[in-house]
């Protein structure tokens, strides 16, 4: 079995989706397909069990959430 996710992440502006973007892509290579549009980060994750899915978007978002701050996006 394999067990697709799309995440649509929305930020105030291009600028902060590219920030964001750049600062966690590096880590991303063989866990996390991703890119920008606009000012989303549209990100595609795939896995051969619902744990290990469960695991990488944890790890994934909480990185997001980390850039996110950094990049002056939460108040």
């Amino acid at each position: 079995m394999r067990i697709r996710c799309e995440l649509i992440l929305d930020f105030k502006d291009e600028k902060q989706a590219k920030d964001v973007y750049q600062a966690v892509n590096l880590d991303d290579k063989g866990f996390i397909e991703s890119h920008v549009e606009g000012n989303k980060i549209i990100a595609y994750v795939e896995s051969k069990t619902i744990p290990s899915l469960l695991h990488t978007l944890d790890d994934y978002l909480a990185c997001l959430s980390i850039a996110e701050k950094i990049s002056g996006g939460e108040d």
